[in-house]
């Protein structure tokens, strides 16, 4: 089973995904950088496609490592992970949401890094929302305040 987690940076996502136990892709070693979201968005169908993928190492702002998937369950999550193409290639897909201000405090604990580049990237959700509408292509909308309540039913889907 492929699962695809997308929703905007510090909605929840990365903890929805490490509670499930799977095997897991992160959009955030595809992104080419900061003005990288769509670039990973449209790498990521031939991912699904070949189980295979190139990290990107944000050290040295270049491709590193190949990675094989393997055939079993995968879930993939980060922004950008929900397209209609990628849509196509999964078996579920979920959308995480969570207000503006709880979602950048978030993000910045978690990343202080990321504040210089919080405008620019917001820019790219939504350019990426405007484009694919990810939330209309989910199965299930998460409250990214509480992402325990799905962690079970999707655990099921995965037979985790």
């Amino acid at each position: 089973m492929i699962l695809l987690i997308d929703g905007r940076s510090g909605s929840g996502k990365t903890e929805l995904a490490q509670r499930l136990g799977a095997p897991l892709l992160r959009m955030d070693d595809l992104y080419p950088g900061w003005g990288g979201l769509r670039a990973a968005a449209e790498m990521l169908p031939e991912i699904l496609r070949t189980r295979r993928w190139q990290r990107y190492d944000w050290a040295t702002s270049g491709l590193s490592e190949w990675h094989e998937l393997g055939d079993g369950d995968l879930v993939v999550e980060g922004c950008g992970a929900l397209s209609r193409a990628s849509r196509q290639l999964a078996d579920f897909g979920v959308w995480v949401e969570h207000p503006t201000a709880f979602r950048r405090q978030r993000a910045l604990t978690r990343e202080p890094s990321f504040e210089p580049h919080w405008d620019a990237w917001a820019a790219q959700e939504d350019a990426h929302i405007a484009a694919e509408n990810p939330r209309a292509l989910a199965d299930l909308i998460v409250d990214g305040d509480d992402v325990s309540a799905a962690v079970d039913a999707l655990r099921a889907k995965l037979g985790a």
